[in-house]
């Protein structure tokens, strides 16, 4: 396994940052064949390959990544999705960095393989040949529901139905998808490839119902009496934490939920032809520092902001966002005001936010989550002016089904207690992603979906004496 004579990383084409921020349009445009070829073969097909211990959903890399380095597209699509439903989303938006790729032996002296990039090659290859449908499984002739089509919920419901299990998936909006329709902007996940993958959920046999709240118009109980022998809770988690700062009830002052929610999902970026306008002023606010910061902030700017600025209470070294999204933001134009709070949102005599009272910080020592916490530094006050303030700075597990469903144990955080396999305090019924995490990334909900599927399995083809709670 020699390291001599591997051919540098193949970089990814993208958009002019100049152009890009005009539109919405992807800004990372995929590697084409010959690209792809190259990149793989850079791959060393390691005896004990390291990369798939940074899998969540236990995509057989090496394999894959032997098939496109050989021109065998279509195996290699067959290959990943033999573990992966959702190949074109994960190649996106998966923190690769953190996870196999960090894990690439080859990355310990030189750049890693672009594992993400491949994946995501193989997968639009498939979209643009033509999805092959998928064989029908043996039928177990038991029903599960999925709660939640986000990706844990999609993942789950994919899993369960190539076990043979009949699968129904309930999703509360018009359109099934989750975070990865309404969060997650246009430019970095174009809808029309979340649809895609949906639909090959459809051909696998699952059955999609939309506009239904579970915990609303039916319960948790009701759909297990309804004869469903498990349940899976995927719903996330969509409320949205503010800071609780005097004058956070000001116009123009927007949740991240709401404000991509708008711009995502109903279109707002379409507008008129989407009657959902999202207005924006000329300075844009942005407060937080992670995936969504920088989506709501690069948003702004496509929206029409002349300025879009990032206001994080830590140093760029702390900064939880995937270091390829704090590239781009910089490159667009998105500005950046580190160790920097808000205190106060001041307004105008009409009710609407015009400027941020902040204070500068310097960082102590470690807190609870391994960062150095932010002190603030007295005297250090100074005005930000802002016309639309974005607030992202997390969000909470969603209360609808915990609310209704009796006997659901749930953690010291509000989100759903669950072990290692999803299965909660109710017996058959299995929780994962966000909802019992806190907002994490997608892959780890597609791992925990996967978890899931693979332990409802296990309780649905036990003997009766060997379930257990």
């Amino acid at each position: 396994m020699s390291l001599k004579g591997r051919p540098p990383r193949q970089e990814m084409p993208c958009q002019d940052p100049q152009v890009r921020r005009n539109n919405f349009n992807e800004v990372a445009l995929g590697y084409q064949e010959k690209l792809a070829v190259a990149e793989a073969t850079r791959c060393l097909q390691c005896k004990k390959p390291q990369c798939l211990a940074g899998c969540p959903v236990e995509v057989p890399i090496p394999e894959f990544i032997k098939a496109v380095a050989e021109g065998d597209f279509a195996q290699a699509a067959q290959i990943v999705k033999s573990k992966n439903s959702l190949p074109a989303i994960c190649g996106r938006v998966c923190p690769q960095e953190t996870q196999c790729e960090a894990e690439c032996v080859l990355g310990k002296k030189f750049e890693p393989v672009a594992i993400g990039r491949l994946e995501r090659f193989v997968a639009d290859w498939e979209m643009d040949k033509g999805v092959e449908k998928p064989a029908p499984a043996p039928k177990k002739g038991q029903k599960v529901a999925v709660i939640g089509s986000g990706p844990a919920g999609l993942t789950c419901a994919a899993d369960l139905a190539k076990l043979g299990y009949a699968v129904t998936l309930y999703e509360a909006l018009h359109v099934p998808g989750g975070v990865l329709m309404y969060g997650i902007p246009e430019f970095r996940l174009p809808k029309a490839v979340v649809q895609a993958e949906i639909d090959y959920l459809r051909q696998l046999g699952v059955d999609i119902q939309v506009d239904i709240v579970i915990g609303k118009g039916k319960t948790v109980q009701e759909i297990l009496d309804d004869g469903y022998a498990a349940v899976f809770l995927g719903t996330g988690a969509g409320l949205p934490r503010f800071m609780g700062v005097p004058g956070e009830n000001l116009c123009g002052v927007f949740s991240a939920n709401e404000f991509l929610t708008r711009t995502n999902l109903m279109k707002g970026y379409r507008f008129p032809e989407y009657f959902t306008p999202v207005i924006v002023g000329r300075r844009v606010a942005v407060l937080g520092g992670g995936n969504v910061a920088m989506d709501a902030a690069r948003t702004a700017l496509r929206l029409g902001a002349a300025e879009s600025t990032i206001v994080y209470r830590r140093s760029a070294k702390e900064m939880p966002a995937r270091a390829e999204e704090v590239e781009h933001a910089h490159a667009e134009g998105v500005q950046f005001q580190y160790l920097t709070s808000p205190v106060e949102m001041l307004g105008d005599e009409n009710g609407w936010v015009k400027a941020l009272k902040c204070l500068r910080y310097e960082l102590g020592e470690p807190d609870a989550s391994g960062r150095r916490r932010p002190v603030p530094i007295p005297g250090s006050e100074f005005i930000l002016e802002a016309d639309t303030v974005v607030v992202a700075i997390g969000s909470g597990a969603n209360p609808m089904v915990i609310k209704t469903t009796k006997g659901l144990a749930v953690n010291k955080h509000g989100n759903i207690a669950a072990d290692d396999d999803g299965q909660t305090s109710i017996p058959g019924v299995y929780a994962g992603g966000d909802i019992v995490t806190g907002a994490a990334t997608v892959i780890l909900a597609m791992g925990a979906g996967k978890k899931s599927a693979q332990a409802i399995d296990r309780y649905l083809t036990a003997q009766p004496g060997e379930k257990t709670q």
